[in-house]
């Protein structure tokens, strides 16, 4: 009988969320990117392609304040949309 009740003995070890997953946005800080981001998603008929820079944005304002993992744009998928780059190549 005395495994019952032993609260004292195990601490609970708290672990960042798996990849993919990350705390929701309590306060509304990323609010208007995400609205934007929907917006955008309506009125181009859910094809994602058209909304890149509202998705970056999003995903920047979401690193910035710690509601998720910070990793490079390039690793996200926005490499060509850094600095000003855009999808098409400029001919020299």
């Amino acid at each position: 009988m005395s495994t019952a009740m032993n609260f004292g003995s195990k601490s609970f070890q708290p672990r960042p969320p798996d990849k993919g997953s990350f705390p929701l946005d309590h306060f509304g800080e990323c609010k208007g990117f995400k609205e934007r981001f929907l917006k955008c998603l309506r009125d181009n008929h859910f094809e994602n392609a058209s909304c890149r820079n509202e998705s970056k944005e999003y995903l920047e304002c979401r690193m910035e304040r710690q509601l998720m993992a910070p990793e490079p744009l390039e690793k996200l998928g926005f490499g060509d949309l850094i600095d000003g780059k855009s999808e098409t190549k400029s001919e020299p």
